[in-house]
């Protein structure tokens, strides 16, 4: 039977190799349209979580990822010889930076080498992991040809990035549109028959696996540099007494010509502040310089000395030296109402805080405790109790679950960096 059948009556098993944040809900989503996937981890954590049906994901639901299991369509192992059971493999590994912001492939490559010499004729392979242009073409496919296939004959390769946005209540991996990039045209066919049944959203071809490659760089570089935009008009309304809060809201009512971004402590997340490096660390192959990419990257990741310099001077109002004061950092995940610490904001104010020798204290009710990559230091959140203990408290993330109106009634000083007091009026908050 060849593999389109396979696809439109099922009865083809899929691999997704890495279970973390992307490779879990895709596999979670795969098992739940009625195919058996088995999930290659090196994790012996997430192999067990995975086989006992205990979710440790925020974007799965606990209850499909034990229906699955329960049902036989969902297991995980480190056994890579199982890849013969396989004809559709779904890559999801992480693609970090290394030391000097360039990228670290070394997962798409361990994974590739690992599996090459189990695959069956007539088996489809797509990266789903974010990273450079030319990954595919130039990692994946000849790992594949060492092991003797032939790919758009005998196996078929193609880039669909993935699309995951942590907390979105609204989108998640089912019905998310899917873009997919084929290194021959029997390779798109088969991948977009495959996401369309597992998909309830549209797939969109493009005309090569570079081309999709791009496009997710793009979409983060796009958002990362309209972060920038905003941080830079926060320093310099700042400087003029103006609010750029109320600068953005003004700004959105136009119906046309504007997107709302807004300034922060730091751009976290494994996408954003990432991503853009994968492209300027390319375009050095074509003697290319990104200067508006790099440039936007710098000013972002100024943003945490600039929050610790607002607080310097609003305990300098106080007559308190940041050496001497007690501080609240609130909120340490990436984004609102997540548990994803994925380079987060509040590594870096940490990293100005210590330089200044400051004693603070962190409270986030997602985040029991934290690994501070950096300083290699663990952190652990405290309770909200004797908010006046405090000289200054410092809003980082903006979790929906804080009673914001009980913590500006405290009387302490709050430098608020995401705007979460936007609805109380009080002489002790300072917005960015």
């Amino acid at each position: 039977m060849s593999l389109l059948n396979s696809i439109k009556n099922k009865s083809v098993k899929i691999g997704v190799v890495g279970l973390g944040y992307v490779g879990l809900p895709m596999a979670v989503t795969v098992a739940k349209k009625g195919y058996e996937v088995i999930g290659f981890e090196v994790s012996q954590y997430a192999i067990e979580h995975v086989n006992a049906g205990k979710n440790y994901i925020g974007d799965v639901t606990d209850q499909d990822l034990i229906d699955v299991v329960k049902a036989g369509k969902l297991c995980a192992t480190n056994d890579y010889s199982r890849m013969k059971e396989v004809n559709i493999v779904l890559i999801a590994v992480p693609t970090p930076l290394d030391l000097y912001h360039q990228p670290d492939t070394t997962f798409i490559e361990a994974s590739t080498r690992s599996m090459a010499n189990h695959l069956q004729h007539d088996t489809l392979i797509v990266l789903e992991s974010t990273t450079y242009p030319g990954t595919t073409r130039e990692i994946i496919v000849p790992e594949l040809e060492k092991a003797g296939l032939v790919v758009g004959e005998n196996v078929y390769v193609a880039f669909s990035p993935e699309r995951v946005d942590p907390g979105n209540e609204t989108y998640k991996t089912h019905n998310t549109p899917k873009v997919v990039g084929g290194i021959t045209a029997k390779c798109n066919e088969i991948a977009k028959l495959f996401y369309e049944s597992v998909l309830d959203a549209p797939v969109f071809l493009v005309s090569s696996p570079e081309v999709a490659e791009m496009e997710k760089i793009y979409e983060n570089t796009f958002r990362n540099i309209n972060i920038a935009l905003a941080n830079e008009m926060t320093v310099l309304c700042n400087r003029m007494g103006i609010s750029i809060w109320e600068v953005v809201d003004a700004a959105k009512t136009k119906p046309y010509g504007f997107m709302a971004f807004y300034p922060g402590p730091g751009v976290g997340g494994h996408c954003i502040p990432i991503d853009p490096f994968y492209l300027t660390w390319k375009a050095r192959e074509f003697d290319f310089h990104t200067r508006l990419i790099e440039l936007a990257g710098e000013i972002n990741i100024a943003m945490p000395e600039f929050v610790v310099q607002r607080a310097i001077r609003i305990l300098n109002k106080q007559g308190v030296a940041i050496s001497r004061a007690k501080m609240l950092l609130l909120g340490a995940a990436y984004k609102r109402d997540i548990q994803d610490m994925r380079e987060s904001p509040i590594e870096g104010v940490i990293t100005q805080l210590e330089h200044y020798e400051a004693d603070f204290e962190i409270h986030d009710p997602f985040v029991p405790q934290f690994h501070h990559e950096k300083n290699g230091k663990t952190y652990k959140t405290v309770s909200l109790g004797n908010l006046k203990k405090y000289d200054l408290i410092i809003v980082i993330t903006d979790h929906s679950n804080v009673d914001y109106a009980k913590i500006a009634d405290c009387g302490v000083a709050i430098l608020d960096t995401r705007n979460a007091f936007k609805n109380i009026k009080a002489d002790n908050i300072e917005l960015l």
